[in-house]
Protein backbone atom coordinates (compact mmCIF):
# COMPACT_ATOMS: atom_id res chain seq x y z
CA UNK A 1 0.00 0.00 0.00
CA UNK A 2 1.40 3.47 -0.88
CA UNK A 3 0.70 5.28 2.06
CA UNK A 4 -1.27 8.72 0.57
CA UNK A 5 -3.60 11.29 2.82
CA UNK A 6 -6.51 9.37 2.80
CA UNK A 7 -4.58 5.50 3.76
CA UNK A 8 -6.14 3.21 6.02
CA UNK A 9 -4.72 0.23 7.80
CA UNK A 10 -7.26 -1.68 9.95
CA UNK A 11 -5.58 -4.59 11.66
CA UNK A 12 -7.73 -7.00 12.71
CA UNK A 13 -11.31 -8.14 11.28
CA UNK A 14 -13.36 -9.01 14.39
CA UNK A 15 -16.25 -6.57 15.35
CA UNK A 16 -14.29 -3.19 15.83
CA UNK A 17 -12.24 -3.88 12.59
CA UNK A 18 -15.37 -5.04 10.38
CA UNK A 19 -17.46 -2.11 11.70
CA UNK A 20 -14.66 0.09 11.12
CA UNK A 21 -13.81 -0.74 7.53
CA UNK A 22 -17.61 -0.73 6.68
CA UNK A 23 -17.78 2.98 7.83
CA UNK A 24 -14.93 4.13 6.88
CA UNK A 25 -15.44 3.25 3.17
CA UNK A 26 -19.21 3.99 2.83
CA UNK A 27 -17.52 7.94 4.32
CA UNK A 28 -14.59 7.63 2.21
CA UNK A 29 -14.99 5.62 -0.78
CA UNK A 30 -12.09 6.64 -2.90
CA UNK A 31 -10.02 6.14 0.19
CA UNK A 32 -7.11 3.46 0.69
CA UNK A 33 -8.72 1.15 3.02
CA UNK A 34 -7.07 -2.10 4.00
CA UNK A 35 -8.28 -4.72 6.29
CA UNK A 36 -5.89 -7.28 7.66
CA UNK A 37 -6.57 -10.40 9.70
CA UNK A 38 -4.28 -13.88 10.00
CA UNK A 39 -7.22 -15.61 8.51
CA UNK A 40 -9.41 -15.14 4.89
CA UNK A 41 -12.62 -13.87 6.63
CA UNK A 42 -14.44 -14.04 9.22
CA UNK A 43 -11.27 -14.84 11.19
CA UNK A 44 -12.18 -17.95 13.30
CA UNK A 45 -9.75 -16.47 16.37
CA UNK A 46 -11.53 -13.71 16.65
CA UNK A 47 -14.18 -13.48 19.63
CA UNK A 48 -16.72 -12.08 17.10
CA UNK A 49 -16.24 -15.86 14.99
CA UNK A 50 -19.02 -17.56 16.84
CA UNK A 51 -22.22 -19.64 16.85
CA UNK A 52 -24.71 -16.72 18.01
CA UNK A 53 -24.38 -13.72 20.12
CA UNK A 54 -26.77 -11.83 22.25
CA UNK A 55 -28.09 -8.66 20.95
CA UNK A 56 -29.84 -6.65 23.93
CA UNK A 57 -29.65 -3.07 25.46
CA UNK A 58 -30.93 -4.30 28.96
CA UNK A 59 -27.51 -2.71 30.57
CA UNK A 60 -27.96 -1.23 34.43
CA UNK A 61 -25.83 1.83 32.72
CA UNK A 62 -28.05 3.66 30.50
CA UNK A 63 -25.27 5.05 28.67
CA UNK A 64 -24.69 1.80 27.13
CA UNK A 65 -28.57 1.40 27.31
CA UNK A 66 -28.93 4.25 24.56
CA UNK A 67 -26.09 3.06 22.74
CA UNK A 68 -27.83 -0.27 21.97
CA UNK A 69 -30.61 0.59 21.42
CA UNK A 70 -29.15 2.60 18.77
CA UNK A 71 -27.56 -0.60 17.57
CA UNK A 72 -30.71 -2.86 17.49
CA UNK A 73 -32.24 -0.58 15.31
CA UNK A 74 -30.31 -1.69 12.50
CA UNK A 75 -30.16 -4.96 13.59
CA UNK A 76 -34.26 -5.04 13.38
CA UNK A 77 -34.40 -2.61 9.60
CA UNK A 78 -30.86 -2.24 8.09
CA UNK A 79 -30.59 -4.99 4.96
CA UNK A 80 -27.11 -5.61 5.81
CA UNK A 81 -28.08 -6.95 8.96
CA UNK A 82 -31.95 -7.89 9.54
CA UNK A 83 -30.88 -11.28 7.72
CA UNK A 84 -29.22 -12.31 10.84
CA UNK A 85 -31.41 -11.16 14.14
CA UNK A 86 -33.96 -12.89 16.06
CA UNK A 87 -35.98 -11.21 18.51
CA UNK A 88 -36.45 -14.26 20.66
CA UNK A 89 -36.44 -12.35 24.06
CA UNK A 90 -34.63 -12.31 26.66
CA UNK A 91 -35.16 -13.98 30.73
CA UNK A 92 -33.27 -12.28 33.55
CA UNK A 93 -32.65 -14.09 36.35
CA UNK A 94 -30.78 -11.54 38.43
CA UNK A 95 -31.14 -9.29 41.68
CA UNK A 96 -34.15 -7.08 41.90
CA UNK A 97 -31.22 -3.83 41.78
CA UNK A 98 -30.50 -5.19 38.37
CA UNK A 99 -33.79 -5.53 36.78
CA UNK A 100 -35.34 -2.10 38.35
CA UNK A 101 -31.98 -0.60 37.05
CA UNK A 102 -32.47 -2.09 33.17
CA UNK A 103 -36.40 -0.96 33.67
CA UNK A 104 -35.95 3.20 34.86
CA UNK A 105 -33.31 3.20 31.92
CA UNK A 106 -35.94 2.41 29.72
CA UNK A 107 -38.34 4.39 30.86
CA UNK A 108 -36.14 7.46 30.83
CA UNK A 109 -35.17 6.76 27.61
CA UNK A 110 -38.78 6.74 26.38
CA UNK A 111 -37.59 3.49 24.99
CA UNK A 112 -39.72 1.29 23.54
CA UNK A 113 -38.95 -2.47 24.36
CA UNK A 114 -41.82 -4.51 25.55
CA UNK A 115 -40.45 -5.48 29.21
CA UNK A 116 -42.20 -6.75 32.39
CA UNK A 117 -41.25 -7.62 35.74
CA UNK A 118 -43.24 -10.62 36.79
CA UNK A 119 -43.13 -12.95 39.79
CA UNK A 120 -41.14 -15.78 40.31
CA UNK A 121 -44.40 -17.95 40.05
CA UNK A 122 -45.32 -16.72 36.43
CA UNK A 123 -41.60 -16.85 35.62
CA UNK A 124 -41.63 -20.40 36.13
CA UNK A 125 -44.65 -21.05 34.01
CA UNK A 126 -43.06 -18.39 31.19
CA UNK A 127 -42.36 -20.35 27.73
CA UNK A 128 -43.78 -23.02 28.49
CA UNK A 129 -42.61 -23.85 32.03
CA UNK A 130 -38.90 -23.84 30.60
CA UNK A 131 -37.47 -22.40 33.12
CA UNK A 132 -39.13 -23.79 35.69
CA UNK A 133 -36.27 -25.57 37.22
CA UNK A 134 -33.92 -22.85 36.86
CA UNK A 135 -32.28 -21.99 40.33
CA UNK A 136 -34.11 -18.58 41.85
CA UNK A 137 -32.06 -18.31 45.14
CA UNK A 138 -31.73 -14.82 46.16
CA UNK A 139 -34.07 -13.64 43.31
CA UNK A 140 -37.77 -12.02 43.83
CA UNK A 141 -38.73 -10.67 40.55
CA UNK A 142 -37.62 -11.32 36.61
CA UNK A 143 -37.41 -9.65 34.05
CA UNK A 144 -38.28 -10.59 30.86
CA UNK A 145 -37.97 -8.31 27.79
CA UNK A 146 -39.78 -9.83 24.69
CA UNK A 147 -37.76 -7.05 22.41
CA UNK A 148 -34.05 -8.60 23.08
CA UNK A 149 -32.73 -11.52 21.31
CA UNK A 150 -29.56 -12.88 18.74
CA UNK A 151 -28.09 -12.79 16.28
CA UNK A 152 -25.68 -15.29 13.68
CA UNK A 153 -22.45 -14.23 14.60
CA UNK A 154 -20.07 -15.67 11.69
CA UNK A 155 -22.36 -14.90 9.21
CA UNK A 156 -23.86 -11.23 10.28
CA UNK A 157 -19.49 -10.80 10.55
CA UNK A 158 -18.98 -11.98 7.19
CA UNK A 159 -21.64 -10.33 6.21
CA UNK A 160 -20.26 -7.07 7.18
CA UNK A 161 -16.94 -7.69 5.29
CA UNK A 162 -18.07 -8.51 2.22
CA UNK A 163 -20.30 -5.32 1.99
CA UNK A 164 -16.84 -3.37 3.08
CA UNK A 165 -15.25 -5.25 0.41
CA UNK A 166 -17.68 -4.79 -2.18
CA UNK A 167 -17.87 -1.14 -1.70
CA UNK A 168 -13.63 -1.14 -2.14
CA UNK A 169 -12.19 -2.11 0.77
CA UNK A 170 -9.04 -4.63 0.53
CA UNK A 171 -9.02 -7.13 2.67
CA UNK A 172 -5.45 -9.12 3.10
CA UNK A 173 -5.27 -12.16 4.93
CA UNK A 174 -1.75 -12.30 6.57
CA UNK A 175 0.07 -12.38 9.81
CA UNK A 176 0.65 -8.90 11.34
CA UNK A 177 3.67 -9.30 13.86
CA UNK A 178 4.67 -5.63 14.78
CA UNK A 179 3.71 -2.01 13.97
CA UNK A 180 6.10 -0.01 11.90
CA UNK A 181 7.54 3.51 12.92
CA UNK A 182 9.68 6.55 11.41
CA UNK A 183 12.39 7.60 12.85
CA UNK A 184 10.48 10.00 15.25
CA UNK A 185 8.21 7.19 16.75
CA UNK A 186 5.21 7.80 14.72
CA UNK A 187 3.40 4.45 13.63
CA UNK A 188 3.93 4.28 9.55
CA UNK A 189 1.57 1.24 9.52
CA UNK A 190 3.64 -2.40 10.06
CA UNK A 191 4.88 -5.69 8.76
CA UNK A 192 3.79 -9.40 8.08
CA UNK A 193 5.77 -12.38 9.22
CA UNK A 194 6.67 -12.40 5.42
CA UNK A 195 7.68 -9.19 5.93
CA UNK A 196 5.48 -7.34 3.57
CA UNK A 197 4.87 -3.90 4.69
CA UNK A 198 1.40 -2.07 5.00
CA UNK A 199 1.91 1.54 4.83
CA UNK A 200 -0.65 4.08 5.76
CA UNK A 201 -1.39 7.37 7.42
CA UNK A 202 -3.80 6.37 10.16
CA UNK A 203 -3.01 2.78 11.36
CA UNK A 204 -5.97 1.42 13.49
CA UNK A 205 -5.33 -1.47 15.57
CA UNK A 206 -8.84 -3.78 15.99
CA UNK A 207 -6.77 -6.69 17.63
CA UNK A 208 -8.96 -7.48 20.58
CA UNK A 209 -7.04 -9.75 22.85
CA UNK A 210 -3.99 -9.51 20.84
CA UNK A 211 -3.06 -5.74 21.47
CA UNK A 212 -0.37 -6.32 24.45
CA UNK A 213 1.71 -9.33 22.57
CA UNK A 214 1.43 -6.72 19.43
CA UNK A 215 2.46 -4.04 20.79
CA UNK A 216 4.63 -5.31 22.76
CA UNK A 217 6.63 -7.17 19.89
CA UNK A 218 6.55 -3.95 17.63
CA UNK A 219 8.47 -2.13 20.34
CA UNK A 220 9.76 -4.16 23.39
CA UNK A 221 11.66 -1.78 25.21
CA UNK A 222 9.50 1.40 24.32
CA UNK A 223 7.39 1.90 27.47
CA UNK A 224 5.17 4.42 26.52
CA UNK A 225 3.14 2.53 24.09
CA UNK A 226 2.51 -0.52 25.91
CA UNK A 227 -0.73 -1.81 27.02
CA UNK A 228 0.33 -1.53 30.74
CA UNK A 229 -3.00 -3.13 32.49
CA UNK A 230 -5.38 -1.11 29.88
CA UNK A 231 -6.84 -3.97 28.98
CA UNK A 232 -6.40 -7.92 29.55
CA UNK A 233 -6.65 -10.79 27.23
CA UNK A 234 -9.17 -12.72 28.81
CA UNK A 235 -11.14 -16.54 27.52
CA UNK A 236 -14.53 -17.25 28.65
CA UNK A 237 -15.77 -21.21 28.03
CA UNK A 238 -18.68 -21.62 26.37
CA UNK A 239 -20.54 -25.44 25.18
CA UNK A 240 -22.81 -26.47 22.66
CA UNK A 241 -25.49 -28.92 22.68
CA UNK A 242 -26.65 -30.45 19.66
CA UNK A 243 -30.66 -31.00 19.74
CA UNK A 244 -32.90 -33.78 18.53
CA UNK A 245 -35.72 -33.31 16.51
CA UNK A 246 -37.99 -33.53 20.00
CA UNK A 247 -35.65 -31.24 22.16
CA UNK A 248 -35.54 -28.58 18.66
CA UNK A 249 -39.10 -28.44 18.74
CA UNK A 250 -39.09 -27.89 22.79
CA UNK A 251 -36.55 -25.01 22.67
CA UNK A 252 -37.49 -23.66 18.95
CA UNK A 253 -39.45 -20.39 20.70
CA UNK A 254 -36.54 -20.13 23.52
CA UNK A 255 -35.51 -16.63 24.25
CA UNK A 256 -31.97 -15.78 25.50
CA UNK A 257 -31.74 -17.22 29.09
CA UNK A 258 -29.46 -15.21 31.74
CA UNK A 259 -28.42 -16.43 35.11
CA UNK A 260 -26.70 -13.35 36.28
CA UNK A 261 -26.32 -14.74 39.53
CA UNK A 262 -23.19 -16.47 41.51
CA UNK A 263 -22.55 -19.39 41.49
CA UNK A 264 -24.47 -20.40 38.06
CA UNK A 265 -23.49 -17.38 36.30
CA UNK A 266 -23.85 -17.72 32.45
CA UNK A 267 -26.25 -18.12 29.83
CA UNK A 268 -27.80 -19.61 26.85
CA UNK A 269 -29.17 -18.94 23.60
CA UNK A 270 -31.52 -20.07 21.99
CA UNK A 271 -30.91 -22.91 19.11
CA UNK A 272 -29.49 -22.40 15.48
CA UNK A 273 -30.68 -23.82 12.26
CA UNK A 274 -29.00 -26.77 12.64
CA UNK A 275 -30.15 -26.77 16.07
CA UNK A 276 -27.00 -26.28 18.15
CA UNK A 277 -28.13 -24.83 21.84
CA UNK A 278 -25.43 -22.70 23.14
CA UNK A 279 -24.25 -21.88 26.77
CA UNK A 280 -21.85 -19.22 27.98
CA UNK A 281 -20.13 -19.13 31.48
CA UNK A 282 -19.26 -15.59 32.78
CA UNK A 283 -16.37 -16.30 35.01
CA UNK A 284 -13.27 -15.59 32.85
CA UNK A 285 -9.50 -17.28 32.82
CA UNK A 286 -6.05 -15.60 32.03
CA UNK A 287 -3.01 -17.41 30.27
CA UNK A 288 -0.56 -14.89 31.80
CA UNK A 289 3.42 -14.69 30.05
CA UNK A 290 6.75 -13.02 30.68
CA UNK A 291 7.77 -11.30 27.70
CA UNK A 292 10.95 -10.74 26.20
CA UNK A 293 11.12 -7.32 26.84
CA UNK A 294 10.19 -8.22 30.72
CA UNK A 295 6.65 -7.43 30.80
CA UNK A 296 3.89 -9.97 32.30
CA UNK A 297 0.38 -9.47 30.54
CA UNK A 298 -2.25 -12.03 29.52
CA UNK A 299 -2.77 -13.25 26.00
CA UNK A 300 -4.36 -16.02 24.00
CA UNK A 301 -2.10 -19.36 23.67
CA UNK A 302 0.32 -18.61 20.47
CA UNK A 303 -0.79 -21.84 18.86
CA UNK A 304 -3.26 -22.09 15.63
CA UNK A 305 -7.02 -20.66 16.81
CA UNK A 306 -5.43 -19.82 20.12
CA UNK A 307 -6.58 -23.93 20.89
CA UNK A 308 -9.56 -22.74 21.31
CA UNK A 309 -10.78 -26.06 21.24
CA UNK A 310 -8.68 -27.86 24.22
CA UNK A 311 -10.98 -27.01 27.21
CA UNK A 312 -10.26 -28.14 30.04
CA UNK A 313 -12.42 -30.08 32.53
CA UNK A 314 -13.08 -27.70 35.38
CA UNK A 315 -14.17 -25.40 32.67
CA UNK A 316 -16.40 -27.92 31.21
CA UNK A 317 -17.84 -28.76 34.63
CA UNK A 318 -18.43 -25.10 35.08
CA UNK A 319 -20.69 -24.23 31.57
CA UNK A 320 -22.69 -27.74 32.81
CA UNK A 321 -23.65 -26.04 36.16
CA UNK A 322 -24.83 -23.16 33.87
CA UNK A 323 -27.30 -25.56 32.39
CA UNK A 324 -28.62 -27.30 35.65
CA UNK A 325 -28.76 -23.24 37.05
CA UNK A 326 -31.07 -22.33 33.66
CA UNK A 327 -32.80 -25.88 33.16
CA UNK A 328 -31.84 -28.10 36.15
CA UNK A 329 -30.40 -31.30 35.60
CA UNK A 330 -31.77 -32.88 32.52
CA UNK A 331 -29.28 -35.77 31.33
CA UNK A 332 -30.86 -35.08 27.61
CA UNK A 333 -29.26 -31.57 27.32
CA UNK A 334 -25.68 -33.46 27.13
CA UNK A 335 -23.09 -30.53 25.71
CA UNK A 336 -20.56 -32.63 22.97
CA UNK A 337 -18.68 -29.52 22.40
CA UNK A 338 -16.78 -26.62 24.01
CA UNK A 339 -14.89 -23.95 23.01
CA UNK A 340 -12.45 -21.28 24.90
CA UNK A 341 -13.23 -17.61 23.48
CA UNK A 342 -10.60 -15.09 24.04
CA UNK A 343 -11.50 -10.99 24.47
CA UNK A 344 -9.72 -7.80 25.05
CA UNK A 345 -11.37 -6.77 28.71
CA UNK A 346 -10.86 -3.16 30.19
CA UNK A 347 -11.54 -2.63 34.07
CA UNK A 348 -14.62 -0.89 33.52
CA UNK A 349 -15.86 -2.83 30.51
CA UNK A 350 -15.53 0.27 28.69
CA UNK A 351 -14.32 0.29 25.06
CA UNK A 352 -11.15 1.70 23.99
CA UNK A 353 -11.76 4.33 21.01
CA UNK A 354 -8.93 6.31 20.99
CA UNK A 355 -5.52 7.83 19.06
CA UNK A 356 -2.68 6.55 20.89
CA UNK A 357 -1.38 9.59 22.99
CA UNK A 358 1.88 9.13 22.86
CA UNK A 359 2.51 7.42 19.23
CA UNK A 360 1.34 9.49 15.71
CA UNK A 361 -0.66 8.11 13.47
CA UNK A 362 -1.59 4.91 15.94
CA UNK A 363 -5.02 4.52 16.95
CA UNK A 364 -6.81 1.57 19.03
CA UNK A 365 -10.17 0.17 18.42
CA UNK A 366 -10.97 -2.52 21.13
CA UNK A 367 -11.76 -3.71 24.18
CA UNK A 368 -14.93 -5.93 23.79
CA UNK A 369 -15.18 -6.92 27.26
CA UNK A 370 -17.50 -9.52 25.96
CA UNK A 371 -20.38 -7.06 25.68
CA UNK A 372 -19.39 -5.03 22.19
CA UNK A 373 -20.39 -7.51 19.52
CA UNK A 374 -24.16 -6.18 19.62
CA UNK A 375 -22.85 -2.88 18.83
CA UNK A 376 -21.16 -4.57 15.75
CA UNK A 377 -24.25 -1.98 13.17
CA UNK A 378 -22.89 1.15 15.32
CA UNK A 379 -19.18 0.42 16.45
CA UNK A 380 -17.56 2.03 13.08
CA UNK A 381 -19.43 5.19 13.13
CA UNK A 382 -17.70 6.24 16.59
CA UNK A 383 -14.08 4.92 15.45
CA UNK A 384 -14.90 7.58 12.42
CA UNK A 385 -15.42 9.89 14.57
CA UNK A 386 -12.72 9.27 16.76
CA UNK A 387 -10.53 9.28 13.28
CA UNK A 388 -11.84 12.48 11.90
CA UNK A 389 -11.38 14.35 15.79
CA UNK A 390 -15.40 14.79 15.88
CA UNK A 391 -16.40 12.56 18.52
CA UNK A 392 -18.21 14.13 21.21
CA UNK A 393 -15.81 15.07 24.28
CA UNK A 394 -17.75 13.12 26.85
CA UNK A 395 -17.04 10.28 24.27
CA UNK A 396 -14.03 10.57 24.22
CA UNK A 397 -12.72 10.51 27.65
CA UNK A 398 -15.02 7.49 28.04
CA UNK A 399 -13.00 5.91 25.42
CA UNK A 400 -10.24 7.10 26.07
CA UNK A 401 -6.52 5.43 26.05
CA UNK A 402 -5.78 7.01 29.17
CA UNK A 403 -8.49 7.38 31.57
CA UNK A 404 -9.11 7.92 35.36
CA UNK A 405 -11.00 4.35 35.39
CA UNK A 406 -7.68 2.26 34.75
CA UNK A 407 -6.75 0.30 37.55
CA UNK A 408 -2.94 -1.62 37.91
CA UNK A 409 -4.84 -4.94 38.21
CA UNK A 410 -7.43 -6.11 36.94
CA UNK A 411 -9.49 -8.98 39.11
CA UNK A 412 -9.53 -12.99 37.72
CA UNK A 413 -13.26 -12.66 36.76
CA UNK A 414 -15.50 -10.40 34.98
CA UNK A 415 -18.91 -9.62 35.07
CA UNK A 416 -18.70 -10.74 31.42
CA UNK A 417 -22.59 -9.26 30.05
CA UNK A 418 -22.49 -11.06 26.54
Amino acid sequence: MTQTDDSYLIIGAGVFGASTALHLIRKYPNSKIRLVDREPFPPQNAASWDLNKVVRADYDDIFYTEKALEAKELWRWDPLFKPFYHESGIFWISDAELASKISDNYKKLNAKEDFRLVSLDEAKTAYDGMFEAADYSGVSQILINKSSGWAEAKEALKATIQASVDAGVEYTATDIVGVEFDKNGACIGARSKSEEMFRARKTILCTGAGTARLLADSSPYREDIQVDGRLVAAGICTGFVELNDKLAEEFSKAPVGVQDLLPGRGGSLPPTVRHELKYWRDVSVRNSIKHASGQVFSAPPDKPLYDQWEVPQTLKDEVRYVSESLFGKREDLKISNHRLCWESVTPSNDFIISAHPRCAGLHVATGGSFHGWKFLPILGKYVLQMLDGTIDPALAKRWAWDRENLEPDLKDSFVAAA
